[in-house]
């Protein structure tokens, strides 16, 4: 198997370019991470000419014309984005 099997710790990031506008639709938290700056973590799907692109999104991204959120903020619990050595990622941990 290539280089981005399952299992493998931590993942290698494979970086795809997204060349010309796509429709998107996308889920994210918005956390502090340890610093208590927030971190933003977005999962997005974007498509264009009948053919989906679905994954992380990384620092570069950029909005063609428009860009449409819709918020919603929960509150009375402790949410951070805390470094992960085992898979390399800064996991979201939720505490009442």
């Amino acid at each position: 198997m290539g280089p981005h099997y399952f299992g493998e710790m931590p993942p290698e990031p494979m970086l795809l370019l997204i060349d010309g506008a796509h429709e998107v639709a996308d889920v994210g938290v918005l956390a502090p991470g340890e610093d208590d700056k927030p971190v933003l973590h977005i999962h997005a799907a974007l498509g264009r000419a009948g053919k989906t692109t679905i994954g992380c999104l990384r620092p570069g991204v950029t909005t063609w014309l428009i860009g449409e959120a819709i918020l919603y903020e929960i509150t009375g619990v402790d949410a951070r984005r805390i470094p992960d050595k085992k898979s390399g990622f800064a996991l979201l941990r939720v505490s009442s």
